[in-house]
Order: structure tokens, then sequence, then C-alpha cells
């Protein structure tokens, strides 16, 4: 049993962490794929529920009495589930071949392995970070008119503004204009349609006569157009997303999840080589710690869980879901925080 609830805990830490890596890495590409986004779901849902049965095996271990995954990094202590083999002596392990077990649970437990484990940890806290604020804008940026245009086989055109714009507002920050919204009719280049543009997007004020590229349907001028200097619209015409693609809204994606990026290499730096081995093997080990950060990781699936299914979400998802880029980094921080000079 003791056996089983270590390797529980190994296992579902290592499967966990693949799986919360490939959910970010795929949240950072897919916000132009219809919803619901199953796969993303279903590697959330791989992530949440290893959180949960590690945190569960850690507390049998605990009730076990065992610690630090079986192995005492002090020699003199003589605990843990391979004391019965460090006993023998090197010379009796010499002629005696241990088991597997052994032999990867030393490995496991040594001073690097602990160190780049918990490097590992929180490289991926600050992906995680990263990805969630990114794919975040995403999914909050999305428009059902991009979604009609597209399912009735969308187009990028060169128009022009041929009626004097209507309610047009600056887009201010910090006292800055960064651009104007406003409702325009546009005739496309080559072609006698009007299309009507709701909330049409430019850098420059829009006057008649403007030069602007528009999503639109050929099949479908009902639909209206749709204006975005921000936006990529040949990545959204054929249903591509990726959080750095072209426009604007890319490049202000990609510093947002460098500094992210950053912030989890200095902590990585920070908590991995200014505690002792021993405090992180406690730290990775301790229940009270891992059912935290087992909560944060449901609580934060939950909140993401309407957006993945493109379903409306309540109070609380939204909070979690939109909270949860900071949370996942100050529950991290919190939780760590008590290891720094101990050894």
């Amino acid at each position: 049993m003791r056996a089983v609830l270590v390797w529980t805990v190994r296992l579902c830490g290592l499967v966990g962490w693949v799986a919360v890596a490939v959910a970010c890495a795929w949240l950072l590409g897919v916000g132009g794929v219809p919803r619901p986004w199953n796969a993303l779901l279903v590697w959330g849902a791989v992530a949440a529920g290893c959180a949960v049965v590690r945190a569960g095996a850690l507390w049998g271990v605990r009730r076990l009495g065992l610690s630090g995954g079986g192995v005492s990094l002090n020699k003199a202590h003589g605990g843990g589930s391979w004391a019965s083999y460090d006993r023998l002596g090197p010379e009796v392990l010499g002629r005696r071949r241990p088991p597997l077990g052994y032999v990867l649970g030393r490995h496991l437990d040594s001073r690097g392995w602990i160190r780049g484990r918990s490097c590992a940890v929180w490289l991926l806290v600050g992906f995680a970070s990263a990805a969630l604020f990114v794919g975040l804008l995403a999914a909050g940026s999305r428009d059902d008119r991009v979604d009609a245009l597209r399912d009735a086989g969308a187009r990028v055109s060169s128009a022009t503004v041929v009626e004097r714009p209507g309610g047009v507002r600056e887009d201010l920050s910090e006292d800055v204009v960064r651009g104007y919204s406003a409702r325009l009719v546009v005739a496309v280049s080559g072609g006698s349609e009007r299309l009507a543009v709701k909330g049409a997007y430019t850098f420059d004020k829009p006057r008649a006569g403007t030069e602007v590229e528009v999503l639109w349907a050929p099949s479908a001028p009902e639909l209206g157009g749709y204006v975005h200097e921000r936006k990529d619209l040949r990545a959204l015409a054929g249903g591509r997303w990726s959080a750095f693609s072209g426009g604007a809204d890319g490049r202000d994606a990609l510093v947002a999840f460098v500094l992210v990026m950053v912030i989890g290499c200095v902590l990585a730096a920070v908590f991995t080589f200014t505690a002792g081995p021993g405090a992180l093997q406690r730290l990775a080990w301790a229940p009270g710690v891992q059912t935290v950060r087992a909560a944060l990781i449901v609580a934060v699936f939950l909140g993401w869980r309407p957006f993945l299914l493109g379903d409306e979400a309540s109070l609380p998802e939204e909070l979690f879901a939109g909270g949860g880029f900071i949370l996942v980094l100050l529950v991290y921080v919190f939780t760590s925080v008590g290891t720094i000079g101990d050894d």
C-alpha cells in the first residue's frame, strides 16, 4: 500500500504536469476555432483530476507516517521505505540486485532531481499564467459576426468608405488615442456591393474615401462586413487563430506573454535555489499545501469550463476564469515563500 501511494503521487504529478502544459499550449492557438473546445476541456479535466488524486494520495502517505516520498535526505535519520536496503551497506548491495523501485526511488529523491522538479513546476506556473491571460483575451474578444461571415464563406477585400462615418468614438489609453470605432458603409473594390459595418475599428479617424480592409461574405452581403485593424482578418477568415498572429493584438499578446513568462522564470530561480533540497522535498510532499494547489487548479478549470463549451458563465466562474492567471501565481508564491532560506 505504501509503495502504491508513493508512486501514485509521482505519476499523477508527471501526468498532471504534461496535461497542464498541453492544455495551455492548445489554448494559445484555438481562439478562432468554433466552440466547444473539447480537446482543451479533456486536457484540463485530466490536469484537475490528477491534482485531486495526487492530493488524496499525499494524505494517505501522511496517514501511514511517511514523508518526502519515503526517503529521508538525511541518512542519519535512517527512516523511509528504502531504509532496509540502505542498512545493508555497499558490500551487500554489491552482491544483491536491488528492486527497480529502489533504483528509481533513489534517483527521484536525489538533490539534483528535487531542484530540477521544482524548477520545472515553476516554469509551468509561469507558462500557465501567461497562457491563461492571453487565452482570456481571445475568449473575451469573440464576435458572433465573424462566425456568421466565416460560415457563409468569408473573404478579405479592400474597400472604400462611401458615406460619412457615424458614431465615431475614440479608443483612449492613458489619454492617448489608440484608434477609433465607428459605423461605416463601405464599397468593395471592383464590385457594386455596399456593406454596413458596425463597430469598425481603425487606427486613423475614418472619413469618406478612407481605404480599409473588410471581412465579408460574397454569398451573403446582407450580413455586412467586419473591419478591425488590430486583428488579422485573413486568419479569422480561414478559421485560424494564434495568440501571436499578425496585427496589433498579436503583438500586444506576445508582449504580455513574454512579461509573464519572465516573472515565472524569476520565481523559478528564487524558489528553486534559495531553499534547500529538504525544504523543497517537504513542500512537494506536504498534503495541506498540495490540497490548496489542487483546489486552485480545479477552480480555474471549472471557471474556464463555460468558455470552453461556449456557454454563459456565472459570476464565480467569471471570477476564476478572469483572475485565474494571477491566482495561479499568488497561490504558488504564498504556499512556497516559507521555504526560502530553509534547509
